[in-house]
């Protein structure tokens, strides 16, 4: 008994240090570690200070389901990415370090300071592995999502500053460069678990362009063409034909379809071509329009929906849903440019920021049935929120696993917010 109060007396001190390293509230006693809280719908108003203090802050344990909440957040977390796992809401923040958030309440449960400057390359959560990996400046950092402790950091093979990041199969694949002499980069591909060099490889990239990795590949584009690696040696494996013009890579599932340049000074566009992810080689695609393409989102079941837009101005435009098997449109729909995901079957994205009646929310559409569809299948959304307005420029953050939840996060007035899935 007097050994169950010491320990218990230790984990309160614990809980307490966090609190006056962040200042700002914690999660009460009682509660495990799995990543919430057993509280109901709350608000968080304080934000931390992942900076003040060059030590791991110890993890606050709590429990519970994810629930509706929102939260201010540190200038330095909104200044870096976000991410999420069935468990928790992870933040990178713009000096190489994390902040843990409760999928509970949104209070802080750990946080690992970094005083790194530089570009920061984002984030990937590797929810397997329990990592969560930044790059900012030429620094590798990664967290362990269980304890909230740094597990390792890893420095670029040839030196440079990583730009870009990617996870598959507990394996962090991350661009350091580009050279801007030669348009080369440095890919390195790191165990997630303890930071192993695994391989690096130097290979052409364009500094726009993501890194998809599935399936046990790992592709990288140039702006022009794209090159498969083999994820366990780095060795090319496949690269596009020249005749198939590559200007941005689109990825999701094990999808890869290239599309014209989001940033193309002109009003022509390559026609939007699916490539085998085996080959490289152009399949039969689905017509796409004639406006440009900006960005978009793939499902694991191949619906690609792409945000097009007016070449003069793309701040009002189309989302355009294609079925990448089946090479057709299956919908369109109006809309301004916003962030977009897939969660729980559907598409999810914010309401046009210039329509009175219905913006500043989350809605949600059948990825197959569309915007006009009825019954179970009809887009549905949110309330209005101070996160999904327009002006604050929301970017949306889905959990793993069958949360039935979002994450939206604020940038102009750095916040958070978590609520049910429209």
């Amino acid at each position: 008994m007097p050994g169950q109060r010491r320990r218990r007396g230790a984990a309160v001190a614990a809980g307490l240090a966090l609190c006056g390293l962040l200042g700002t509230g914690c999660a009460g006693a009682g509660e495990d570690a799995t990543g919430g809280a057993s509280a109901g719908t709350s608000r968080s108003t304080a934000a931390p200070s992942p900076g003040a203090s060059r030590h791991a802050a110890a993890p606050s344990p709590v429990s519970g389901p994810w629930r509706a909440w929102d939260t201010k957040i540190s200038a330095a977390e909104g200044s870096g990415t976000c991410g999420a796992t069935a468990r928790q809401v992870v933040c990178a923040t713009n000096s190489g370090g994390f902040v843990g958030r409760s999928r509970a309440d949104g209070r802080v449960t750990w946080a690992v300071p970094a005083s790194d400057r530089g570009t920061s390359a984002g984030l990937v959560v590797d929810a397997a592995g329990e990592r969560a990996v930044t790059g900012v400046a030429g620094v590798l950092r990664a967290a362990n999502l269980r304890t909230g402790a740094q597990a390792w950091t890893h420095r670029p093979s040839t030196g440079g500053t990583y730009a870009a990041l990617a996870a598959a199969d507990g394996v962090i694949y991350a661009v350091a460069g580009p050279d801007p002499a030669s348009s080369t980069a440095v890919l390195d591909a790191v165990r997630a678990s303890d930071g192993t060099a695994l391989w690096h490889r130097t290979v052409a990239w364009a500094s726009s362009e993501p890194v998809a990795a599935f399936r046990g590949r790992v592709y990288t584009a140039d702006g022009t063409r794209v090159t498969a690696r083999d994820a366990r040696t780095g060795g090319t494996v496949a690269t596009s034909p020249s005749s198939a013009a590559c200007e941005h890579l689109v990825s999701g599932g094990h999808y890869l379809v290239c599309t014209g340049s989001p940033y193309s000074a002109g009003d022509h566009f390559p026609p939007m071509r699916r490539l085998d992810p085996t080959t490289l080689k152009p399949l039969p695609t689905p017509r796409n329009t004639i406006d440009r393409p900006v960005h978009g989102v793939i499902s694991d079941d191949g619906v690609l929906v792409l945000y097009e837009a007016g070449a003069e101005d793309t701040s009002a435009g189309n989302w355009n849903a294609y079925d990448l098997e089946a090479r057709r449109r299956l919908w369109s729909t109006y809309g301004t440019e916003a962030d977009a995901a897939v969660a729980g079957g559907r598409f999810v994205t914010f309401t046009p920021g210039n329509d009175r009646a219905a913006r500043g929310r989350v809605i949600t559409i059948d990825l197959h049935a569309g915007p006009r569809a009825t019954g179970a299948a009809a887009a549905r959304t949110s309330a209005p929120y101070p996160q999904t307005r327009d002006g604050e420029h929301p970017l949306l953050v889905v959990p793993g696993g069958d949360t039935h939840h979002l994450v939206v996060r604020a940038r102009a007035h750095g916040s958070l917010r978590s609520l049910p899935l429209p």
